[in-house]
């Protein structure tokens, strides 16, 4: 009797990608089957609304794969590497939202015998792509109370999507939380905080990988963020409103004490605020307005510690009180010479803690509040 090899090509698509192809002898036969060779894709063959960031990937069992190639629908072949001794093949570069993905190519069994590489998925199509902003950026130097921030450009929904995908590394170990804080510009801010000061000359990396990150409402991150900076020299600004002085320490030593003039007491809107306040930005010259006080100045060597308009800066016009008397409408004001010579020694981040007032700093002052707060109230802004 004569034998026939019968060949039987078996093809089974399913959630899991698999495509399996399996020889086998016709009854009869003495020949040894030859192992099976079984293709798995992930994201399967014919998915949709695939996240973009994690890796697209092929693999077979019981062979291996020959000239795998994943392409966008203009046939510019997506990177990628082999794996697992040729057993598979990833994507090392993310996807594209809004596209479809072709795979091409082969897998071999023992035999030399080839089963074919192909089907196609399709990435997710945002309703909004949305982007966060670090505002410390690559190489800069800041101060002990600096803390890390991210600005959104539209509503986070899914806040703890978002702040999974957040990471903090540091050359030495510090203690800190992400916290939300109320929307502001149009859109969503978090923060990191460290439980106390930086400690001086700490390196900090900061990664957002927020590309391909769900953030509810059909929104998606636009792109990943990262930022390597430094903390630098441990500069405290003590402000006892009562004492009329400002000292400054560094590193554990006073460098400094100024005679100062603070907000006036009676009148809560002029009253410089309690708190520990944060340097954000620095001015040779800052035009300063109040309607409801009639003033229109430029002033010196201004260096703004909130948002309410409270700055530390140079006004000859109070210098009878500086070191006496507390005449100003909330500002730190200095002599020119101690204002310029602070303000050549300031650093965003740095800390300013004024005490003695009776009308404490808080969320409507804007910007950074963040040391308002205990560390233990500060970690309840955390979405997780």
């Amino acid at each position: 009797m004569r034998r026939a090899l019968i060949a039987t090509a078996v093809f089974l698509v399913g959630a899991l990608g698999v495509a399996t192809v399996t020889w086998v002898g016709a009854a009869g036969s003495t020949a040894p089957p030859v192992p099976g060779v079984s293709v798995v894709h992930e994201p399967a063959v014919g998915a949709t609304d695939v996240g973009p960031a994690a890796p697209a990937t092929v693999s077979v069992a019981g062979g291996t794969l020959d000239a795998v190639a994943l392409t966008g629908p203009d046939g510019a072949a997506v990177e990628g590497a082999p794996g697992d001794g040729g057993a598979s093949w990833s994507t090392t570069a993310d996807l594209a939202y809004d596209t479809t993905y072709t795979w091409s190519g082969t897998a071999r069994g023992p035999d030399g015998r080839a089963v074919p590489v192909d089907g196609a998925f399709t990435t997710v199509a945002p309703a909004d792509v949305v982007r966060g902003v670090l505002d410390i950026g690559d190489g800069r130097t800041v101060g002990i109370a600096a803390p890390i921030g991210i600005q959104f450009d539209a509503h986070v929904e899914d806040r703890a999507a978002v702040e999974r995908a957040l990471s903090v590394r540091t050359s030495v170990p510090v203690e800190g939380s992400w916290g939300w804080l109320p929307d502001e510009n149009g859109g969503s801010r978090v923060h990191w905080r460290p439980a106390e000061y930086w400690p001086p000359y700490t390196q900090v990396t900061v990664t957002a990988d927020l590309f391909g990150v769900a953030y509810g409402g059909g929104a998606y991150g636009r792109a990943d963020v990262t930022s390597t900076f430094s903390i630098g020299r441990a500069q405290i600004v003590r402000a006892d409103v009562n004492s009329h002085r400002m000292l400054v320490f560094r590193d554990g030593e006073q460098v400094a004490d100024y005679p100062a003039s603070y907000g006036l007491s009676g009148d809560p809107d002029r009253t410089t605020r309690s708190g520990i306040h944060v340097v954000t930005e620095r001015f040779t010259d800052k035009r300063m307005v109040s309607e409801r006080y009639g003033y229109d100045l430029v002033e010196k060597w201004a260096v703004r510690i909130s948002n309410n308009g409270e700055f530390i800066h140079a006004n000859p016009a109070s210098s009878a009180a500086q070191g006496s008397s507390n005449v100003t409408h909330g500002c730190v004001n200095l002599s020119t010479a101690d204002a310029r010579a602070y303000y050549d020694t300031a650093l965003y981040g740095d800390p300013v803690e004024v005490t003695g007032t009776d009308v404490p700093l808080a969320e409507r002052d804007g910007d950074i509040w963040d040391w308002t707060l205990s560390y233990d109230r500060w970690r309840g802004l955390s979405a997780l």
